[in-house]
């Protein structure tokens, strides 16, 4: 008996990894960043929760309340998403009268973001447990010492950001 045709179905091999010196690695920097990042999501994400949203809701409100009148566009730029991903996102938001969207003033095309009240006070919210973290870790820090943590954050962004 002859085995059955294949149907296209075979599995792919996996791409082959790139040789890595381990010893080049900073397992202790990438875990604590890990569980800071963990840490630093949580309080946030129980509000958010509580709200049915998450943390892209979270990244919308807080960037349009740090810029109102940013434009749709900026904020696909800023948040490095599909429209289809922000749409969603935003729709719930609006509806629920944290964002409001408004004509642009010159191109009454272009769609502007500004936070209602209740979504800053919601942005505000979500930072507040955040900056506490951020206080509390940078405690009896020097000037010096905090732009060093800054330069850091920023060296691990790409370039854009």
């Amino acid at each position: 008996m002859t085995p059955p045709p294949e149907t296209g179905s075979a599995k792919k091999a996996p791409p082959a990894l790139p040789a890595v010196n381990d010893g080049s690695i900073d397992f202790e920097i990438i875990e604590r960043l890990f569980f800071a990042y963990r840490d630093f999501t949580s309080d946030p994400d129980a509000i958010l929760e509580g709200l049915g949203f998450g943390r892209a809701h979270h990244r919308v409100v807080y960037f349009v309340s740090r810029q109102p009148g940013m434009t749709i566009a900026d904020l696909l730029d800023t948040l490095q998403i599909t429209k289809q991903s922000l749409a969603r996102v935003l729709k719930q938001l609006i509806d629920s009268g944290y964002i409001r969207q408004m004509a642009g003033p010159e191109d009454r095309r272009q769609r502007r973001l500004y936070p209602t009240l209740s979504g800053r006070e919601l942005a505000l919210a979500l930072s507040e447990p955040q900056s506490r973290r951020i206080a509390r870790a940078t405690d009896g820090m020097s000037a010096a010492e905090k732009e060093t943590i800054r330069r850091f954050l920023s060296g691990m962004c790409d370039k854009k950001d």
